[in-house]
């Protein structure tokens, strides 16, 4: 039994970018095709990715210029004593 497709000589399509020059072009359904024919030579010769490392890191923020230049008391309790007058 012949499959659908070649009884009725059609085949489905889909519109794709290419994923190198963000160019549309139309591919077969489902060949996961990637690049159009003019990308497919560049990208073959490009050197392959380098694996990255399983370890993640995060970034490190620098401190604020106010963490940077805080300001110490010898005040163990926090509160400010009133130099005088009346508030």
């Amino acid at each position: 039994m012949k499959r659908k497709k070649e009884q009725d000589g059609m085949v489905r399509v889909e519109l794709k970018y290419c994923e190198h020059c963000g160019g549309l072009w139309v591919r077969e359904t489902g060949a996961g095709v990637v690049y159009c024919d003019e990308c497919r030579d560049k990208v073959a010769d490009l050197p392959l990715r380098k694996k990255r490392s399983g370890r993640l890191t995060l970034p490190v923020a620098q401190p604020s210029l106010a963490e940077r230049y805080r300001v110490v008391s010898d005040d163990e309790d926090g509160d400010m004593e009133a130099v005088g007058g009346v508030a």
